[in-house]
């Protein structure tokens, strides 16, 4: 065990309020993952070790959310990143928003309000992220200089129209606990 920052993660995990059974099954399988002593942190891409830890973060303005075109998932999510060995995923979400979008947090990040274990798909699949879910608050008139290496493109989206059939499985049930959060 990574001692003192698998114990912050673990507490991220622990601190979520589920949604539904799926989610509290995602949070036991976490909370027990974390106390197995596995390794957390992706060393290697794209899946070193199987299972790793992910920080998504949803930059939401009103009733809309940023999401990006994913070129290896091949689908609309959320940003995010894997977490580095040795940071908090709050760290991660600081670190990939200015990497990914060139933005800076306005405000300090606040605990996730979602977690999903989810195997991927896309030229990077057959691996499985338990992934963080974060808000960030976020303005649709800003510029954003995404990273094209990774995206196809950017796009807001009303929640009422996120498209569904091309996104993370979990994407529904993350914009109902947002929305009801709210």
């Amino acid at each position: 065990m990574n001692g003192g920052k698998d114990q912050e993660c673990r507490a991220e995990i622990a601190s979520i309020v589920p949604l539904d059974a799926l989610e509290q099954q995602h949070i036991e399988d976490a909370l027990a993952w974390v106390d197995s002593g596995a390794p957390l942190f992706r060393t290697a891409k794209a899946a070193t070790p199987p299972k790793h830890l992910v920080a998504y973060f949803a930059v939401v303005d009103d009733d809309h959310i940023l999401l990006v075109d994913h070129k290896n998932a091949q689908l609309w999510l959320p940003t995010g990143g894997h977490v580095e060995p040795n940071e908090h995923p709050r760290t991660t979400v600081e670190r990939e928003l200015l990497e990914e979008l060139g933005l800076r947090c306005t405000t300090p990040v606040a605990a996730p309000i979602m977690i999903t274990c989810t195997e991927t798909v896309g030229t990077t699949a057959g691996h499985t992220d338990v992934s963080l879910w974060y808000v960030v608050a976020g303005d649709r008139r800003a510029d954003i200089a995404f990273d094209a290496s990774e995206f196809h493109t950017v796009q807001w989206f009303p929640f009422s129209e996120v498209p569904l059939h091309r996104s993370d499985p979990h994407m529904a049930r993350f914009l109902q606990k947002l929305v009801g959060s709210g």
